[in-house]
């Protein structure tokens, strides 16, 4: 189930708002944690147990850290324990596959023949969305440890923290102690309530009107056969993914933080017009803030971050994306794309903030930029090398020479398609994003979300494409 269909719109969410609103106070998480279970058991029930498991680990574990006068030891296997059950976790689920397969050619190119691994190890079916609870469950405990929260009341408030089905498949990446005090204490208003929907209706309507028309444009063009895409519309194909991939996974998080509001909790902003950065490191301080400040924080600042000089600086920079690629899929195209972005961060540390790249325009700065995103998305998109090879080769103008490239051309120039191209542009690069605009409600504001809100639905039940990406990671 995604928010983007008429199930979850018509009768998920009004269902379990009234069985929310309808809940005693003190049912109320339970109620919320219950509804978040068949949620995310909609696609494969099973997977129910396994965070169910994961969120009882990790609730005993922080039990341990935070008992009072636990020696340090004892705090350490508790934190130990929670960390290397939820690496296990995402490991076997979302690995085993890649290294199984990676360790059987690479068995071969040693000339010691295939290895003669269980069927199962290349059939693992990965769990929506463990790559962010597993994150969130394992912050808990490290939270704990490091004096940055307190513990849970009770399983059930930590079940309804991990559980939470508006954040819970795709984020943001929501931190126990964020939320720590809303979960003991929140309110419920009407401003609240109505603020939330209205975010969640411009969400809807990101989602509908601009990410998935993008996606058509931009499946068209990494689709397409050998020598049929010619250097403009492989540039064109990129840059439509760069509008899917940004509209799709912004949007998804309006809607989670508006959902959110609508049960009383605030989540932590996600985007900040990414595509407005002059450099690549600005560029990570507003993309996927919640994945970010996750690798800074437990990640980067534990390796040292830039406190022991500057090799090691820009080696933990590179080690970081790296790690951050892997995680978000067992592909070397993943890895590539993060490493690309950790040698930028660390070549961009090494010129300093008075180079002379500081000194061009401020336009000249954010085209360079996004220029180098773009060349990042070709492997991000990429099933494998040899498609990314292709593209990349058809951007630099060594493609189109097919008889069917013309054909191509003619249906992606389309006027819809350019309409949609410069509405995304102006969204990316002339407004705001939703957090600002939304900041201040009007009724005008209200009105218009309600507006799109049914524009979006009428165009959905025209749509035959209608994914969300980050479902995937």
């Amino acid at each position: 189930m995604v928010f983007s269909s008429h199930i979850f719109l018509f009768y998920f969410l009004p269902l379990s708002l009234l069985l929310y609103y309808a809940s005693p106070r003190v049912m109320k998480h339970l109620t919320l944690t219950l509804v978040s279970y068949v949620f995310y058991g909609w696609w494969n029930p099973w997977f129910i147990f396994l965070m169910l498991a994961s969120t009882a680990i990790d609730y005993y574990c922080g039990m341990m850290v935070s008992a009072t006068g636990a020696s340090l030891s004892r705090r350490k296997t508790g934190l130990m324990l929670s960390v290397v059950s939820n690496l296990a976790i995402l490991v076997f689920f979302k690995y085993t596959t890649f290294f199984a397969y990676n360790a059987n050619l690479l068995s071969q190119a040693a000339g010691m023949g295939p290895l003669h691994l269980p069927a199962y190890f290349y059939q693992i079916i990965l769990p929506v969305g463990i790559s962010f609870y597993t994150f969130q469950s394992m912050s808990y405990c490290i939270d704990l440890y490091r004096g940055h929260a307190v513990p849970a009341r009770s399983f059930i408030d930590f079940a309804c923290y991990v559980s939470m089905y508006p954040q819970l498949v795709a984020g943001p990446i929501v931190r126990y102690g964020s939320v720590a005090d809303q979960l003991r204490e929140r309110s419920h208003s009407l401003e609240g309530f109505v603020a939330g929907f209205t975010r969640f209706n411009y969400g809807f309507a990101k989602k509908i009107l601009l990410a998935n028309p993008m996606g058509s444009i931009a499946d068209a063009c990494f689709n397409a056969g050998t020598g049929t895409l010619t250097a403009p519309m492989a540039w064109l194909g990129v840059t439509a993914y760069a509008f899917q991939i940004y509209y799709d996974f912004s949007a998804y998080s309006d809607m989670a933080i508006g959902l959110g509001r609508l049960f009383g909790f605030r989540f932590p902003e996600n985007f900040n017009s990414p595509y407005k950065s002059k450099s690549i490191t600005e560029f990570w301080r507003r993309w996927h803030i919640s994945l970010s400040t996750f690798l800074r924080d437990y990640l980067y600042i534990p390796l040292g971050g830039n406190r022991l000089g500057p090799a090691r600086t820009y080696a933990n920079l590179l080690l970081v994306m790296l790690i951050g690629g892997f995680w978000h899929g067992a592909q070397w195209t993943f890895i590539v794309w993060g490493a690309i972005h950790g040698v930028m961060l660390a070549f961009e540390r090494l010129m300093g903030k008075d180079s002379w790249y500081a000194h061009l325009p401020n336009p000249i700065r954010v085209a360079i930029t996004f220029v180098v995103v773009l060349v990042t998305w070709v492997f991000f998109r990429s099933e494998n090398f040899d498609v990314a090879q292709r593209y990349l080769a058809a951007m630099s103008g060594m493609g189109g020479t097919a008889p069917t490239a013309h054909l191509l051309t003619a249906s992606l120039l389309r006027p819809a398609n350019w309409f949609w191209l410069t509405a995304s542009a102006v969204f990316a690069w002339g407004l705001p994003t939703s957090a600002v605009f939304l900041e201040k409600l009007t009724p005008a504001k209200i009105l218009v979300g309600f507006l799109l809100l049914a524009l979006s639905v009428a165009l959905l039940y025209t749509q035959g494409f209608n994914p969300f990406l980050y479902f995937q990671f």
